[in-house]
């Protein structure tokens, strides 16, 4: 005689994935009436083993239980991201950095940064026009590893010039990884999902994850 759990796995897997909660409920309700039709319906001579009817009932126990749980983690990140949503927005207005190479020209001064995987005997960064032409180069010496910033003088551009940077790092004749950081405007914020979603002036859409600083 197959096992209850058994009948109600087919029967569960038929139903398809439905709501959770209607779904297990019935799936208990099915427990219970298989049970009784297989009591009912037992060999005298060879009746069920009292160990097996309670480690199925254990089993249904344990499903439904997870179930629970499931339904109780899904409304806690549903709340976690609504909160997050709202801290988000605080974020509108302001500069954040993110991973990219363009130059924050303001004020007169571009503004850039980098992170260095490795300590580099030298560091230079070009400075590059809209057509990629080196226009300066800024030599900082030797720099530790992490994170560093740098501004470059730059008043006869306008705000908001699409100049790019390019990062040079080595170690002797070996060269240093060298990650560009760029500063951008959050224009927006909006979830996808369970993820907090940045839109930014320059950058396009940007995870929450990804932000390297808050400006």
């Amino acid at each position: 005689m197959s096992s209850v759990l058994d009948a109600l796995s087919a029967s569960t897997s038929a139903t398809g994935a439905g709501s959770t909660t209607r779904n297990d409920a019935a799936s208990a309700d099915r427990f219970l009436k298989l049970l009784v039709a297989q009591m009912q319906s037992q060999d005298p001579l060879n009746p069920m083993d009292n160990a097996q009817v309670t480690s199925q009932m254990a089993q249904i126990s344990t499903v439904s239980g997870i179930a629970q749980l499931n339904t109780t983690v899904d409304g806690l990140n549903r709340q976690f991201v609504q909160m997050q949503t709202l801290q988000g927005a605080a974020l509108v207005g302001r500069d954040v950095t993110l991973e990219g190479n363009r130059l924050s020209v303001a004020d007169g001064r571009g503004v850039g940064g980098f992170e260095l995987q490795g300590t580099a005997d030298r560091v230079k960064v070009e400075i590059l026009a809209p057509s990629g032409r080196v226009v300066d180069t800024l030599d900082l010496g030797a720099q530790d590893v992490g994170r560093h910033g740098f501004n470059w003088p730059a008043p006869a551009l306008p705000e908001g010039s699409s100049y790019r940077f390019r990062v040079v790092a080595s170690a002797g004749a070996a060269s240093v990884a060298a990650t560009p950081l760029m500063r951008d405007r959050v224009d927006a914020v909006s979830t996808v999902g369970d993820r907090l979603v940045l839109q930014t002036r320059h950058s396009g859409n940007v995870g929450y994850a990804d932000v390297k600083a808050f400006n």
